[in-house]
């Protein structure tokens, strides 16, 4: 039996779940974000109390099969963007579509009627995030960057950067800089 779990989005929530499945003592044979693969028949007192304990902890059991889609699809764009070395060489579109064996456009619809973004949207999102993230390591300079999340250029990069954050990627690296500088001399 699985159960999808709405804001389980890091392997921190995946441990979490993990303890909290073993507290109660159900057998899982897989944790995956936003899933768990439980075996055999779980009894609605025991899964209300699940649902109460990953409440508490801010996860959420869901139930709504739409709610359910709707969360596979964040889950398929956090894990691409944020937990992959590569990019698939595919359309994102393509990507999530095989990944969740639904149509696109169904997903599109539905992922947009509940939360007021296009999937699209999302990524682009998630790509922004995972940009100031890299940026904030150092690790990659801009043209890695661009590389490594299949933008076209970095010119691109900085357009959409700019575009969501309303600052140039330059810019938010300076101010990065500056801020670490000033709680240094805290």
């Amino acid at each position: 039996m699985k159960l999808y779990i709405k804001y389980m989005v890091s392997l921190r929530c995946k441990m979490l779940v993990k303890d909290e499945l073993e507290i109660l003592g159900l057998r899982y044979t897989k944790i995956d974000l936003g899933m768990a693969e439980i075996v055999g028949y779980i009894a609605q007192e025991t899964r209300e109390q699940l649902r109460l304990n990953l409440l508490r902890s801010g996860l959420e059991l869901l139930d709504n099969k739409k709610s359910i889609l709707i969360e596979r699809v964040k889950n398929v764009v956090v894990e691409m963007i944020h937990y992959s070395d590569t990019l698939p060489k595919i359309n994102f579109s393509e990507h999530i579509s095989e990944k969740l064996s639904y149509d696109y456009t169904y997903l599109s619809n539905i992922f947009s009627e509940a939360t007021g973004i296009t999937i699209r949207q999302f990524i682009i999102n998630h790509k922004i995030e995972r940009i100031k993230e890299l940026m904030f390591y150092d690790e990659l300079n801009l043209t890695q960057i661009s590389y490594n999340l299949r933008y076209s250029s970095v010119a691109h990069l900085s357009n959409q950067f700019k575009k969501v954050t309303g600052i140039t990627p330059s810019f938010y690296k300076l101010s990065n800089k500056v801020r670490e500088k000033n709680l240094e001399g805290v």
